[in-house]
């Protein structure tokens, strides 16, 4: 019978072999409407993690996916150079940032949000969770969301900063922890 092999955790090292050569640029520099979604990413105890890796998947504006995943079938973004992918390590303070669209909605009632999956220090897979926009006008019939309990949603709806700015922290663990999903 062979050896098992140990298990390793994500994280600290993920520029070794995470890093995404457009970072996290979601669309090229100067794309009008650009909007930048950024935050903190903190451990169980609130401190920041340093070494940690955010990365985001989304639907382009118009609430499509140009991937063959999407049940309507993949359509080209109408926005050139939308990739509706991005990748960004936290930086020391434990910062990180995209640089973005707004998405669209999506069937189904699915408000505009980000897919996000967090890599880390200490974690033995990713952790995944949703960035929602506050004012938006579909959260309020999001499944997702509405399958919350109120308290707990605000953990995934990123405040609006300023006119092309939204922040969202991500807690791993504690009192504030962001909600997770299973996939």
């Amino acid at each position: 019978m062979p050896e098992v092999t140990p298990s390793q955790t994500v994280g600290p090292f993920l520029t070794l072999g995470l890093e995404w050569p457009k970072g996290a640029d979601v669309v090229p520099p100067g794309t009008p409407g650009t909007i930048t979604v950024s935050g903190y990413l903190y451990d169980g105890a609130g401190d920041p993690v340093p070494d940690g890796l955010v990365e985001t998947w989304q639907a382009d504006p118009d609430g499509r996916f140009d991937h063959p995943d999407d049940p309507r079938g993949a359509v080209a973004p109408t926005v050139p150079g939308f990739l509706g992918f991005g990748r960004c390590c936290t930086d020391p303070e434990g910062r990180w940032e995209i640089r973005t669209l707004l998405p669209g909605a999506l069937p189904g009632g699915e408000a505009p949000h980000l897919d996000v999956s967090v890599f880390a220090r200490g974690l033995l897979d990713r952790v995944v969770t949703r960035i929602y926009f506050a004012g938006r006008p579909e959260n309020a019939t999001d499944p997702l969301l509405a399958s919350l309990p109120a308290v707990r949603r605000d953990t995934l709806v990123a405040e609006k900063t300023g006119p092309e700015e939204y922040r969202l922290d991500i807690h791993l663990q504690g009192d504030r922890e962001t909600v997770f999903l299973q996939v």
